[in-house]
């Protein structure tokens, strides 16, 4: 990494304050926000991506040079249960759609397994595609183990040694359609000893102003531990990423109240904004809805007012209201500089996904803030 020092977005007077997550103690707001809430349209029935003999999970969309939309989700055989099979079976693939809304359809699998010797060699999840310096970058989660890959339910120990090997890798091609390009080794691996001992996992990525890209992630010091996100930023696609903090941000591990999981950044404007799931409704009021956040320099956040981001209570464009029993992985398909829609996992009822007799992708409009930028 050059010697460059790593600066604050736009200049604030407290922008190198440490504010914590906190619904209850945030710092004023500085900087005009719409709040996320307010831009969610109704979610579209018989839109986004499902299929009736396999798990879909995930779900992040770019629009290809073809015109056409592209999600790219995580997908396995309904042979074998949701859970805790995801982390054994799933594997990458690229659905198409000529309209953001959908409905997808399977094109083809992305990164299907490969030898075991490579950290992604059984299992490929948690896709975010981007677009950067003329290439399309697909961030991932691959892990590996040396068994054969289970055709029933996964053992405990299995399942354990499959989650510590979770890696965030990273793929590049000229085309939306490939050929695809993964490295041999992760982009992120993990820190013996450190907070994020054990995995790396959620990649959340997006170019800086400066043409630097900033990886947030998701990592844990053991199998029992809390879960807590960390910072890492790179000059080029090429790596490598370099930690932002050696601690972890949002000051989640000095709340132990707040959990957090499935984070997507983005810029828009002079300012990072990121909305993540709330794990036990401390920051939202909501069991597993959605929070919005915002930073100047991607180690530094505070909630946006309000902080609550989505609800677990989904209005349709049949005028029906539904309350989802998972709404996980959110992310937003960027068009010009502005998010247009939000794609989420979810199931098929009040039931959450371990529960699930289908699991699909949905998608919701998103209204255009048109309020000018500071």
């Amino acid at each position: 990494m050059n010697k460059r020092n790593f600066m604050p977005l736009f200049a604030l007077g407290f922008a190198t304050m440490a504010f914590s997550l906190s619904a209850t103690a945030t710092a004023p707001q500085a900087v005009s926000i719409q709040p996320f809430a307010e831009r969610l349209q109704s979610a579209v029935q018989d839109g986004g991506y499902r299929e009736n003999d396999y798990w879909v999970w995930c779900g992040s969309v770019i629009k290809g040079g073809d015109g056409k939309f592209h999600m790219f989700a995580s997908r396995w055989t309904k042979d074998v249960p949701f859970s805790p099979n995801w982390v054994s079976n799933s594997r990458i693939v690229r659905a198409v759609s000529d309209t953001p809304e959908g409905p997808y359809r399977y094109a083809e699998d992305v990164l299907a397994p490969r030898d075991a010797k490579y950290f992604d060699g059984r299992v490929t999840h948690n896709p975010t595609i981007h677009y950067i310096n003329e290439q399309y970058v697909l961030f991932y989660v691959g892990t590996t183990y040396e068994d054969p890959t289970p055709k029933t339910r996964i053992s405990d120990e299995l399942y354990r040694k499959a989650r510590a090997n979770q890696r965030i890798g990273m793929a590049t091609a000229p085309s939306i359609e490939g050929p695809w390009t993964r490295r041999d080794a992760p982009v992120l691996d993990v820190r013996p000893n450190k907070w994020d001992a054990l995995l790396t996992t959620n990649p959340a990525a997006t170019v800086m102003p400066d043409g630097r890209i900033l990886l947030l992630y998701k990592s844990t010091k053991g199998q029992r531990d809390r879960l807590l996100y960390g910072a890492a930023i790179a000059d080029q696609i090429e790596g490598p990423f370099h930690r932002l903090s050696e601690e972890p941000i949002f000051n989640t591990a000095n709340d132990p109240k707040v959990s957090i999981e499935d984070l997507y950044v983005w810029q828009e404007g002079n300012v990072l904004q990121a909305i993540f799931k709330d794990m036990n409704g401390h920051l939202s009021g909501e069991k597993h809805a959605g929070v919005h956040a915002w930073s100047t320099d991607g180690i530094n956040w505070q909630l946006a007012k309000p902080a609550k981001a989505y609800s677990r209570d989904v209005r349709w464009n049949d005028r029906t209201v539904s309350h989802q029993g998972s709404l996980e992985r959110p992310q937003l398909l960027i068009q010009d500089g502005k998010p247009t829609h939000l794609f989420m996992a979810t199931t098929d009822g009040a039931l959450p996904y371990w529960k699930a007799e289908h699991t699909f992708n949905i998608v919701i409009p998103l209204q255009a803030d048109s309020r000018k930028e500071d």
